[in-house]
Protein backbone atom coordinates (compact mmCIF):
# COMPACT_ATOMS: atom_id res chain seq x y z
CA UNK A 1 0.00 0.00 0.00
CA UNK A 2 1.59 3.00 -1.31
CA UNK A 3 0.36 5.22 2.09
CA UNK A 4 2.04 2.65 4.38
CA UNK A 5 5.37 3.05 2.43
CA UNK A 6 4.93 6.54 2.26
CA UNK A 7 4.64 6.88 6.12
CA UNK A 8 7.62 4.00 6.11
CA UNK A 9 10.08 6.20 4.33
CA UNK A 10 8.86 9.56 5.66
CA UNK A 11 12.14 9.52 8.33
CA UNK A 12 14.24 7.18 10.57
CA UNK A 13 11.98 5.40 13.35
CA UNK A 14 13.04 3.52 16.23
CA UNK A 15 9.82 0.98 15.76
CA UNK A 16 7.92 0.66 13.23
CA UNK A 17 4.20 -1.22 14.61
CA UNK A 18 2.70 -3.72 12.18
CA UNK A 19 -0.92 -5.06 12.52
CA UNK A 20 -3.03 -7.16 9.71
CA UNK A 21 -6.35 -6.49 9.86
CA UNK A 22 -8.14 -8.20 13.09
CA UNK A 23 -9.48 -11.05 11.92
CA UNK A 24 -6.79 -12.15 8.79
CA UNK A 25 -4.45 -14.00 11.49
CA UNK A 26 -7.11 -15.90 12.98
CA UNK A 27 -8.00 -17.80 9.65
CA UNK A 28 -7.01 -21.44 8.69
CA UNK A 29 -2.93 -21.41 9.06
CA UNK A 30 -2.55 -22.23 4.83
CA UNK A 31 -4.93 -19.33 4.29
CA UNK A 32 -2.61 -17.34 6.55
CA UNK A 33 0.42 -18.78 4.61
CA UNK A 34 -0.54 -17.51 1.72
CA UNK A 35 -2.48 -14.07 1.97
CA UNK A 36 -0.99 -12.45 5.62
CA UNK A 37 2.84 -13.93 5.56
CA UNK A 38 3.72 -12.45 2.33
CA UNK A 39 2.25 -9.23 3.24
CA UNK A 40 4.37 -8.97 7.00
CA UNK A 41 7.31 -10.29 5.38
CA UNK A 42 7.70 -7.36 2.55
CA UNK A 43 6.51 -5.01 4.72
CA UNK A 44 9.44 -5.74 7.22
CA UNK A 45 11.63 -5.93 4.05
CA UNK A 46 10.81 -2.04 3.59
CA UNK A 47 11.25 -1.01 6.56
CA UNK A 48 14.78 -2.39 7.07
CA UNK A 49 15.62 -0.95 3.90
CA UNK A 50 14.63 2.62 5.10
CA UNK A 51 17.00 2.06 8.32
CA UNK A 52 18.80 -0.82 9.13
CA UNK A 53 18.26 0.14 12.76
CA UNK A 54 14.54 0.15 12.93
CA UNK A 55 12.85 -2.65 15.03
CA UNK A 56 9.48 -4.04 13.10
CA UNK A 57 6.68 -4.66 15.92
CA UNK A 58 3.57 -6.55 15.30
CA UNK A 59 1.23 -5.88 17.36
CA UNK A 60 -1.22 -8.95 18.49
CA UNK A 61 -4.15 -8.65 18.43
CA UNK A 62 -7.36 -9.63 20.30
CA UNK A 63 -10.03 -12.54 19.63
CA UNK A 64 -13.37 -11.09 19.48
CA UNK A 65 -15.41 -11.17 22.84
CA UNK A 66 -17.52 -14.06 21.14
CA UNK A 67 -15.22 -15.16 18.73
CA UNK A 68 -16.01 -14.90 14.76
CA UNK A 69 -19.85 -16.14 14.34
CA UNK A 70 -19.45 -15.69 10.40
CA UNK A 71 -15.76 -17.02 9.64
CA UNK A 72 -15.87 -19.30 12.71
CA UNK A 73 -19.36 -21.28 10.37
CA UNK A 74 -16.37 -22.61 7.35
CA UNK A 75 -13.39 -22.80 10.60
CA UNK A 76 -15.08 -23.60 14.03
CA UNK A 77 -11.67 -22.74 15.73
CA UNK A 78 -12.58 -19.21 15.31
CA UNK A 79 -16.04 -19.16 16.73
CA UNK A 80 -15.03 -18.97 20.17
CA UNK A 81 -12.99 -16.32 22.23
CA UNK A 82 -10.73 -18.27 23.29
CA UNK A 83 -9.80 -20.09 19.59
CA UNK A 84 -9.67 -16.92 17.69
CA UNK A 85 -7.04 -15.51 20.75
CA UNK A 86 -4.97 -19.12 20.41
CA UNK A 87 -4.84 -18.38 16.20
CA UNK A 88 -4.12 -14.59 16.84
CA UNK A 89 -1.41 -15.68 19.24
CA UNK A 90 0.38 -18.04 17.14
CA UNK A 91 0.11 -16.52 13.49
CA UNK A 92 1.97 -13.33 15.16
CA UNK A 93 4.39 -15.40 16.98
CA UNK A 94 5.11 -17.16 13.73
CA UNK A 95 5.39 -13.85 11.57
CA UNK A 96 8.04 -12.14 14.60
CA UNK A 97 9.71 -15.15 14.75
CA UNK A 98 9.91 -15.99 10.61
CA UNK A 99 11.26 -11.88 10.01
CA UNK A 100 13.33 -12.04 13.02
CA UNK A 101 10.92 -9.11 14.44
CA UNK A 102 9.64 -8.12 17.94
CA UNK A 103 6.09 -8.84 18.79
CA UNK A 104 3.80 -6.94 21.28
CA UNK A 105 1.86 -9.52 23.12
CA UNK A 106 -1.67 -7.11 23.52
CA UNK A 107 -3.82 -10.06 22.95
CA UNK A 108 -2.10 -11.75 25.88
CA UNK A 109 -2.85 -9.18 27.97
CA UNK A 110 -6.31 -8.77 27.66
CA UNK A 111 -6.36 -12.49 27.91
CA UNK A 112 -5.26 -12.44 31.19
CA UNK A 113 -7.65 -9.71 32.17
CA UNK A 114 -10.48 -11.71 30.88
CA UNK A 115 -9.54 -14.63 32.51
CA UNK A 116 -8.20 -12.93 36.21
CA UNK A 117 -11.84 -10.58 35.70
CA UNK A 118 -14.29 -11.77 32.89
CA UNK A 119 -16.81 -8.93 34.61
CA UNK A 120 -13.85 -5.84 33.53
CA UNK A 121 -15.24 -5.06 30.10
CA UNK A 122 -12.22 -3.83 27.48
CA UNK A 123 -14.65 -4.32 24.53
CA UNK A 124 -16.87 -1.19 23.29
CA UNK A 125 -20.43 -2.41 22.17
CA UNK A 126 -19.33 -4.20 18.98
CA UNK A 127 -17.62 -6.59 20.67
CA UNK A 128 -14.83 -6.39 18.60
CA UNK A 129 -12.99 -3.13 19.08
CA UNK A 130 -11.24 -1.85 22.29
CA UNK A 131 -13.11 1.07 24.93
CA UNK A 132 -10.39 3.55 26.86
CA UNK A 133 -9.66 0.59 29.46
CA UNK A 134 -8.96 -1.47 26.37
CA UNK A 135 -6.75 1.10 25.00
CA UNK A 136 -4.75 1.53 27.86
CA UNK A 137 -3.90 -1.90 28.70
CA UNK A 138 -2.58 -1.89 24.78
CA UNK A 139 -0.54 1.29 25.92
CA UNK A 140 1.15 -0.45 28.39
CA UNK A 141 1.44 -3.65 26.68
CA UNK A 142 3.60 -0.98 24.02
CA UNK A 143 5.45 0.46 27.01
CA UNK A 144 6.74 -2.43 28.30
CA UNK A 145 8.23 -4.40 25.13
CA UNK A 146 9.15 -1.21 23.90
CA UNK A 147 11.55 0.21 26.94
CA UNK A 148 11.63 -3.38 28.93
CA UNK A 149 10.43 -2.30 31.64
CA UNK A 150 7.71 -1.88 33.93
CA UNK A 151 4.37 0.46 33.83
CA UNK A 152 3.37 -0.02 37.19
CA UNK A 153 3.23 3.08 38.71
CA UNK A 154 3.09 5.57 35.95
CA UNK A 155 1.29 8.62 36.80
CA UNK A 156 -0.35 8.77 33.54
CA UNK A 157 -3.97 7.69 34.08
CA UNK A 158 -6.78 9.04 31.62
CA UNK A 159 -9.71 10.64 32.52
CA UNK A 160 -12.98 8.61 32.53
CA UNK A 161 -9.92 5.29 33.99
CA UNK A 162 -10.46 4.86 37.53
CA UNK A 163 -6.84 5.30 39.33
CA UNK A 164 -7.18 0.85 40.37
CA UNK A 165 -7.83 -0.08 37.47
CA UNK A 166 -5.24 1.64 35.82
CA UNK A 167 -2.86 -0.07 38.20
CA UNK A 168 -4.34 -3.40 37.65
CA UNK A 169 -4.00 -3.13 33.82
CA UNK A 170 -0.31 -1.46 34.27
CA UNK A 171 0.44 -4.73 36.14
CA UNK A 172 -1.02 -6.91 33.75
CA UNK A 173 0.79 -5.18 30.96
CA UNK A 174 3.96 -5.52 32.52
CA UNK A 175 3.81 -8.84 33.38
CA UNK A 176 2.83 -10.61 30.41
CA UNK A 177 5.56 -8.57 28.43
CA UNK A 178 8.52 -9.28 30.74
CA UNK A 179 8.32 -12.61 32.18
CA UNK A 180 8.43 -13.92 29.03
CA UNK A 181 10.28 -11.30 26.54
CA UNK A 182 12.03 -14.28 24.70
CA UNK A 183 8.88 -16.06 23.99
CA UNK A 184 7.49 -12.19 22.07
CA UNK A 185 11.25 -12.18 20.44
CA UNK A 186 11.93 -8.68 22.25
CA UNK A 187 15.79 -7.39 22.40
CA UNK A 188 16.59 -8.09 25.80
CA UNK A 189 19.10 -10.19 28.33
CA UNK A 190 16.61 -12.61 30.30
CA UNK A 191 20.12 -13.81 32.87
CA UNK A 192 23.65 -13.63 32.86
CA UNK A 193 25.07 -16.71 35.35
CA UNK A 194 29.02 -16.95 36.16
CA UNK A 195 30.30 -19.73 38.26
CA UNK A 196 33.41 -21.42 39.33
CA UNK A 197 34.21 -24.27 37.98
CA UNK A 198 37.78 -25.31 39.44
CA UNK A 199 40.57 -23.36 37.61
CA UNK A 200 38.32 -21.46 35.78
CA UNK A 201 35.02 -19.40 35.51
CA UNK A 202 32.08 -20.16 33.35
CA UNK A 203 30.15 -17.42 31.50
CA UNK A 204 27.17 -18.21 30.46
CA UNK A 205 24.24 -15.51 28.79
CA UNK A 206 20.58 -16.14 27.69
CA UNK A 207 19.81 -13.22 25.59
CA UNK A 208 17.07 -13.07 22.48
CA UNK A 209 16.73 -10.66 19.20
CA UNK A 210 20.38 -9.70 19.40
CA UNK A 211 22.87 -10.33 16.56
CA UNK A 212 26.22 -10.52 18.69
CA UNK A 213 27.92 -10.65 22.53
CA UNK A 214 31.52 -9.71 23.52
CA UNK A 215 32.86 -10.81 27.04
CA UNK A 216 35.79 -8.65 28.05
CA UNK A 217 37.07 -10.29 30.60
CA UNK A 218 39.24 -7.40 31.88
CA UNK A 219 43.09 -8.65 31.62
CA UNK A 220 43.29 -7.66 27.98
CA UNK A 221 41.02 -10.77 26.31
CA UNK A 222 37.58 -11.24 24.92
CA UNK A 223 35.19 -13.77 23.54
CA UNK A 224 32.27 -13.34 21.38
CA UNK A 225 30.64 -17.26 22.29
CA UNK A 226 27.81 -17.09 24.58
CA UNK A 227 28.96 -19.51 26.52
CA UNK A 228 32.73 -19.39 27.58
CA UNK A 229 35.12 -20.78 30.18
CA UNK A 230 37.72 -18.27 31.30
CA UNK A 231 41.15 -18.90 33.53
CA UNK A 232 42.07 -15.42 35.28
CA UNK A 233 45.31 -15.06 37.19
CA UNK A 234 45.21 -15.87 40.71
CA UNK A 235 45.29 -13.11 44.00
CA UNK A 236 43.52 -10.62 41.38
CA UNK A 237 40.24 -8.60 40.82
CA UNK A 238 39.02 -8.36 37.76
CA UNK A 239 35.71 -6.29 36.15
CA UNK A 240 34.25 -8.93 33.26
CA UNK A 241 31.62 -6.44 30.71
CA UNK A 242 29.22 -8.18 28.69
CA UNK A 243 28.13 -6.11 25.53
CA UNK A 244 25.31 -7.62 23.82
CA UNK A 245 24.48 -5.98 20.55
CA UNK A 246 20.73 -5.70 18.61
CA UNK A 247 20.56 -6.96 14.80
CA UNK A 248 22.95 -4.65 12.78
CA UNK A 249 25.24 -3.86 16.21
CA UNK A 250 22.43 -0.66 16.26
CA UNK A 251 21.94 -1.08 20.04
CA UNK A 252 23.58 -2.55 23.17
CA UNK A 253 22.49 -3.81 26.11
CA UNK A 254 25.86 -4.26 28.93
CA UNK A 255 26.71 -5.14 32.39
CA UNK A 256 29.62 -5.52 34.53
CA UNK A 257 30.16 -8.42 36.88
CA UNK A 258 33.34 -8.48 39.21
CA UNK A 259 35.22 -11.83 39.61
CA UNK A 260 37.82 -12.21 42.96
CA UNK A 261 40.36 -14.92 42.45
CA UNK A 262 41.64 -14.06 45.82
CA UNK A 263 39.89 -16.58 47.76
CA UNK A 264 38.22 -18.81 45.00
CA UNK A 265 37.31 -21.45 46.75
CA UNK A 266 34.78 -19.06 48.65
CA UNK A 267 33.51 -17.52 45.56
CA UNK A 268 29.50 -18.11 45.78
CA UNK A 269 27.69 -19.67 42.62
CA UNK A 270 25.81 -17.70 41.04
CA UNK A 271 24.47 -20.55 39.06
CA UNK A 272 21.56 -22.55 40.67
CA UNK A 273 21.93 -25.48 38.67
CA UNK A 274 25.90 -26.63 37.97
CA UNK A 275 25.02 -28.25 34.48
CA UNK A 276 23.04 -29.47 32.01
CA UNK A 277 24.02 -32.07 29.49
CA UNK A 278 24.23 -33.26 27.16
CA UNK A 279 22.62 -30.29 25.05
CA UNK A 280 21.96 -31.06 22.34
CA UNK A 281 20.49 -34.31 23.48
CA UNK A 282 18.47 -36.93 21.88
CA UNK A 283 16.55 -38.67 25.01
CA UNK A 284 17.69 -37.48 28.12
CA UNK A 285 18.76 -34.37 29.97
CA UNK A 286 20.32 -35.01 33.33
CA UNK A 287 20.12 -32.05 35.83
CA UNK A 288 22.27 -30.86 38.61
CA UNK A 289 19.51 -30.02 40.79
CA UNK A 290 20.58 -29.10 44.50
CA UNK A 291 16.67 -28.40 46.09
CA UNK A 292 13.03 -29.57 44.85
CA UNK A 293 12.07 -27.86 42.09
CA UNK A 294 9.95 -27.03 39.58
CA UNK A 295 10.88 -27.83 35.66
CA UNK A 296 9.00 -26.68 32.76
CA UNK A 297 9.56 -26.89 29.24
CA UNK A 298 8.48 -24.52 26.63
CA UNK A 299 8.64 -24.70 22.78
CA UNK A 300 9.75 -21.22 20.89
CA UNK A 301 6.05 -20.49 20.90
CA UNK A 302 5.95 -20.39 24.64
CA UNK A 303 3.82 -23.26 24.65
CA UNK A 304 4.08 -25.81 27.80
CA UNK A 305 4.96 -28.91 27.09
CA UNK A 306 6.67 -30.30 30.14
CA UNK A 307 5.92 -29.60 33.31
CA UNK A 308 7.50 -31.80 36.46
CA UNK A 309 8.23 -30.98 40.29
CA UNK A 310 10.99 -32.97 41.54
CA UNK A 311 14.29 -33.36 42.90
CA UNK A 312 15.42 -35.80 40.55
CA UNK A 313 18.08 -35.50 38.07
CA UNK A 314 17.16 -37.45 34.97
CA UNK A 315 14.55 -36.57 32.24
CA UNK A 316 13.22 -38.76 30.01
CA UNK A 317 12.21 -36.29 26.94
CA UNK A 318 12.71 -38.86 24.04
CA UNK A 319 9.09 -38.17 22.75
CA UNK A 320 10.02 -34.39 22.20
CA UNK A 321 9.81 -33.11 18.39
CA UNK A 322 13.36 -32.34 16.92
CA UNK A 323 14.29 -28.57 18.23
CA UNK A 324 14.91 -25.92 20.14
CA UNK A 325 13.23 -25.73 23.68
CA UNK A 326 13.07 -23.07 26.73
CA UNK A 327 13.88 -24.87 30.08
CA UNK A 328 12.49 -23.10 32.51
CA UNK A 329 13.86 -24.26 36.68
CA UNK A 330 12.09 -22.36 39.62
CA UNK A 331 13.36 -23.46 42.82
CA UNK A 332 13.41 -21.78 46.30
CA UNK A 333 11.46 -18.78 44.74
CA UNK A 334 14.22 -17.86 42.05
CA UNK A 335 13.99 -19.21 38.48
CA UNK A 336 16.62 -19.84 35.79
CA UNK A 337 15.68 -19.96 32.15
CA UNK A 338 18.09 -22.40 29.75
CA UNK A 339 17.50 -22.71 26.12
CA UNK A 340 17.99 -26.66 24.86
CA UNK A 341 18.10 -28.44 21.88
CA UNK A 342 16.75 -32.10 21.02
CA UNK A 343 18.30 -33.47 18.25
CA UNK A 344 16.74 -36.08 15.60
Amino acid sequence: NSSSLQAINQQSWDYVVIQAQSQEPSFPPFQVEEQTYPAAESLVQSILENDSCTEPMFFMTWGRKNGDAVNGVGYPTISTYQGMQSRLRNSYLEMGYDNNSSVAPVGMAWKRSIDENPDFELYTADESHPNLAGSYLAACVFYSSMFKKSCVGSSYIPDGLDSIDAFNLQTIASEVVLDSTQVWNLFDVQSVEISNNGDEFDFNVFATNYDSITWDFGDGTSSNQIFVSHAFETNKEFEVTLSVYSKNGCDVIQSSHFIDTYNVSNIKELKKVSNIYPNPFSSHIYLDLNSLSTIELYSLKGDLVFKQQTSENVFDLRNLKAGAYFLRITSNSETETFKIFKSE
